[in-house]
């Protein structure tokens, strides 16, 4: 119980990580035609990819866990091993981080529209109880963002994840 809830805080703090394979890290061919005429065309003829896709899939969603993990451990604005909140402190052990990040990359993988399943319990379940506060979930919010910036994950998909994310605080925030 304590590690599944665990792994729900962290993925309110999640981030991703780039390595050499992901897409917005590829060199892009250079073209003649107009930069307008070209992207118009291209939004007409293309379907949208799933935000999973354009993040580059599971692995690239791992590279961003671990990362992640590894920057809102060490932040003392998230709290993330809940020091202080009885019957909710967590061991930051090596098998209870891996199990963490397994279960933080499906999260953001079903969330992005990737084809894994989540095993873990609802948002709301997993958190209630841990006594994270607005402060908290914007300081885990910072420390994904910085993650994606560090990974060069574009704009638009650092917008679109951040949105997920957040679209679960008030489920995981508790009023005091």
């Amino acid at each position: 119980m304590r590690f599944t809830r665990a792994v729900v805080t962290a993925t309110v703090v999640l981030s991703l990580s780039a390595c050499q394979y992901m897409p917005w890290n590829q060199e892009k061919a250079a073209t003649t035609a107009p930069a307008a005429t070209t992207k118009k065309a291209k939004a007409e003829k293309e379907p949208t990819k799933p935000l999973y896709d354009r993040l580059g899939g599971e692995s690239a969603i791992r590279s961003v866990v671990d990362d992640f993990v590894a920057r809102a451990a060490a932040d003392d604005k998230v709290n993330f091993a809940r020091k202080g909140v009885a019957g909710h402190e967590w061991q930051p052990t090596p098998d209870n981080m891996q199990k963490l990040k397994d279960r933080l990359v499906q999260f953001l993988c079903v969330a992005t529209g990737g084809p894994q399943k989540y095993e873990g319990q609802d948002m709301r379940t997993v958190h209630k109880g841990m006594q994270i506060t607005d402060a908290q979930f914007d300081a885990a919010a910072v420390d994904l963002k910085a993650s994606l910036e560090a990974h060069k994950v574009p704009p638009r998909e650092q917008k679109e994840l951040l949105d997920i994310v957040g679209a679960t605080r008030g489920v995981i925030v508790e009023s005091p």
